[in-house]
């Protein structure tokens, strides 16, 4: 039985992988810290969920809730930790209590344009509390990790599609200069200490569990609640969609071949080399919702790229990575999923 660390465990793409990695007979020791980004009941939920429990938890308060939520979901192969990454002196109490085989870093402060308005706390976050589990497998002899980095960091570049072999320095948002960061930080750690790494650039992932913060779960709340949809630009940005059963796929592949391959530093992506446009999106919604929006259109934001579309070759080539869920089929199981799960 190998023990797998997942950071961000209780988020969206974190259970999941949480879940999967427990169907296949593995330890799971997850850390998260329930942070305020939104409602820390519906990380609860993810949790109940991903472990396959049986016990209910009444709401009353965050601090009560959490004190409460190991005892219910802790077992021989699985373990909650709820802890920051920031709190160095956590993440190494952590470390020193348990066996390791293998990391996998998802916690982070996500999006885009909150990171325009506090990059201090994206540096604080996704660069140093990275550090701070690279120096707790150093320290503790963990050689093996994957580690979520984004498809932010190509930026505004017109070459399409986007390879791992493409120069990436000129990101254009907080969020997406610390994800560059993390893979820069992750290559000293593999040159100095032997950590094999594996940089996963993840392409807009949707799905079941979604972050009530991002557009497809906000736009499905306001065609369901009947309330106008902003939209900014005219409508032709492009994002390379990929369902959550895709990017779990991808990851492990990528874990299966980190663990059998040594001296392993790679940058890889995981998308569906397809995009979707933002009108595309909003009318495969309402095709799905049997809903019609209202749109109020509005002019770019800062920091948003024009387009994003991945090269997957790589990961084809690496660990036979092949994304097969349709995005009209993925979108129609994600409003089943919202219309059945809004009680979180």
């Amino acid at each position: 039985m190998t023990t797998y660390c997942v950071t961000g465990g209780a988020g969206f793409i974190g259970s999941h992988l949480c879940e999967r990695l427990l169907r296949l007979g593995h330890r799971v020791l997850c850390i998260d810290s329930f942070n305020d980004v939104y409602d820390y009941r519906i990380k609860i939920g993810n949790v109940l969920n991903s472990t396959g429990s049986t016990e209910s938890l009444s709401f009353t308060d965050k601090q009560t809730d959490l004190q409460q939520l190991p005892s219910i979901v802790n077992r021989d192969n699985y373990k909650l930790v709820v802890a920051d990454i920031r709190d160095r002196a956590s993440v190494n109490a952590v470390f020193a209590s348990e066996s390791i085989d293998v990391v996998i870093h998802l916690a982070a402060m996500a999006g885009v344009r909150p990171s325009i308005e506090d990059p201090m706390l994206y540096e604080e976050v996704n660069v140093k509390g990275t550090m701070h589990m690279l120096e707790a497998m150093r320290r503790h002899n963990v050689r093996k990790w994957l580690c979520a980095s984004s498809s932010s960091v190509y930026g505004n570049q017109k070459k399409l599609p986007f390879s791992e072999l493409d120069v990436v320095d000129r990101m254009i948002s907080p969020y997406a200069a610390t994800k560059k960061s993390c893979e820069v930080m992750g290559h000293t750690y593999f040159h100095l200490f032997g950590i094999d790494t594996i940089m996963l650039r993840f392409f807009t992932v949707y799905g079941e569990r979604q972050r009530p913060d991002l557009a497809i779960h906000k736009f499905m709340r306001m065609l369901d609640n009947g309330d106008e949809l902003t939209l900014y630009g005219d409508g032709s940005s492009r994002r390379d969609y990929t369902h959550i059963d895709d990017i779990i796929q991808g990851m492990l592949g990528a874990l299966h071949y980190i663990e059998t391959e040594e001296r392993v530093y790679e940058i890889i992506n995981l998308g569906t080399h397809h995009t979707v446009t933002l009108i595309e999106l909003v009318q495969t919604l309402e095709r799905c919702s049997g809903r019609s929006a209202n749109i109020r259109w509005m002019p770019d934001q800062p920091g948003d790229v024009e387009q994003t579309y991945a090269d997957v070759t790589k990961a084809n080539r690496l660990f036979g990575y092949d994304p097969k869920t349709d995005f009209e089929e993925g979108i129609a199981r994600f409003v089943t999923w919202y219309r059945g799960e809004r009680k979180w």
